[in-house]
């Protein structure tokens, strides 16, 4: 604990001590200093080759999303969004390739910071603020910054873990109110729903988890209501997570590494999760390179790992992360998790996708069909999880086990999984490229 206290500023303050050439990292999703990143464009009369180090940013803010300020500021990110995707159009930003367990680390090797901006909860009696709803890089950039300013929110959850910090720790602090930025709780559709239900066959009672985001991880959320004593060791603690909870479904007792507890590197959804979550002793936001090392997942016996691709070739390989060569979203923790998961005792890993996309045709003009399990990736697709790390793959018309199969076998369970319109297409080209 430091004993100089922390200066109080307003935004336009804490703007001021941004310098052209400065290399700012902002915290993660939900944790975003909004703010501060909704005005940051103000100084860009002032500064030059300003770098923002950020992931899953919530704010569509003027200072990456409006091409006039490019020659101010550049985006690097961790984990595109759907405002980063339109913002690549003009150059200002660029994806970095990171496994999420070493993103910050190699990152801060690479560009040290000169500026850290995040959120926190209100000073508790003793001082302390906790770094609220992410820490997978924030309290260890935090450490090596040379200007640490906050944004504290009394409206952000107290969380436990190893996010807390004394508050003379702190350089600056913004006094800020607003809510924090909430992620629907999509409903799982009908395709979701069946996925779910063939993973939820999968796991057995007492299994730790990991789950993701959107339809198909809440169906698969909504599948588990009938097992008992799971645990969680999750990247992203959801708001279907804490609905396992709620249910009594989860309790953590059957987990090797701290039994009882739910253990996330960040948190983000509904306003019932950040309510859940805030001042509750049982969820833990720990540190994103100790949480989702593989190392670290493998301590659990009977790990699980869920998550979702965008398209997969008949030898295995994801591409989770780009559609042909455009960056689309990252790889996150896929890789982290999914490796993790199988080095467990009993664990296992799934990889689940619809069948099929609805696609524009840009030769026709019009919407087409097409299949998502396909002979070869879109050229420049990136591959997020190797064909070697892939267990389970899952689609609405059931599941294939990867595991120790030769690339024949692989071709084969995978066409099995595709949608029946494309089976007989894809096992011709399977043949064509001598994988049967």
């Amino acid at each position: 604990m430091g004993t100089k206290k922390p200066e109080y500023v307003s935004i336009a303050e804490a703007l001021a001590l941004i310098k052209s050439d400065d290399v700012i990292v902002s915290a993660l999703g939900a944790a975003e200093p909004r703010e501060i990143m909704k005005h940051l464009h103000t100084i860009a009369h002032r500064v030059k080759n300003v770098t923002v180090t950020t992931c899953l940013p919530f704010e569509p803010a003027e200072y990456f999303t409006n091409p006039d300020y490019k020659d101010s500021f550049s985006m690097a990110g961790w984990f595109y969004t759907k405002a980063m995707r339109k913002a690549q159009a003009y150059g200002a930003i660029s994806f970095i390739p990171n496994h999420l367990h070493l993103a910050g680390a190699k990152r801060m090797g690479h560009k040290k910071p000169n500026v850290f901006v995040g959120t926190a909860s209100l000073p508790d009696e003793h001082g302390y603020v906790s770094l609220s709803l992410s820490n997978v890089y924030e309290k260890s950039t935090i450490e090596i910054a040379d200007i640490v300013i906050l944004e504290i929110n009394k409206n952000f959850p107290r969380t436990f873990g190893d996010l807390e910090l004394h508050v003379n720790d702190v350089d600056y602090v913004v006094e800020t109110d607003y809510e924090a930025p909430e992620l629907p709780n999509l409903d799982p559709n009908e395709k979701d729903l069946k996925i779910g239900a063939l993973i939820a066959e999968k796991i057995n009672d007492g299994d730790c988890l990991q789950l993701g985001i959107g339809g198909i991880p809440n169906a698969v959320a909504y599948s588990l209501m009938n097992k008992k004593d799971l645990g969680i060791h999750t990247e992203m603690f959801t708001t279907g997570l804490m609905k396992l909870v709620k249910a009594g479904v989860v309790t953590g007792k059957k987990k090797q590494m701290y039994k009882g507890k739910h253990i996330a590197a960040f948190a983000m959804g509904t306003k019932e999760l950040y309510e859940f979550i805030n001042n509750n002793p049982s969820v833990l936001i720990l540190d994103g390179n100790w949480t989702n090392d593989p190392y670290t997942i493998a301590q659990n016996d009977n790990q699980v790992s869920i998550n979702t691709t965008i398209e997969i070739d008949l030898t295995g390989q994801c591409a989770s992360e780009t559609i042909g060569h455009v960056q689309f979203s990252g790889t996150g923790g896929q890789a982290d998790t999914a490796i993790g998961a199988q080095k467990s005792k009993n664990g296992r890993s799934f990889i689940a996708l619809y069948s099929t996309a609805m696609v524009n045709n840009n030769e026709t003009g019009k919407r087409e069909e097409i299949s998502k399990i396909v002979p070869f990736l879109k050229p420049g697709a990136t591959v997020s999880l190797s064909r070697n790390d892939v267990d389970y793959v899952v689609t609405e018309y059931g599941i294939a086990g990867l595991r120790g199969t030769c690339v024949s076998e692989r071709a084969q369970r995978l066409v099995e999984i595709s949608h029946p319109k494309f089976r007989e297409e894809l096992l011709a080209e399977a043949r064509e490229l001598g994988y049967i």
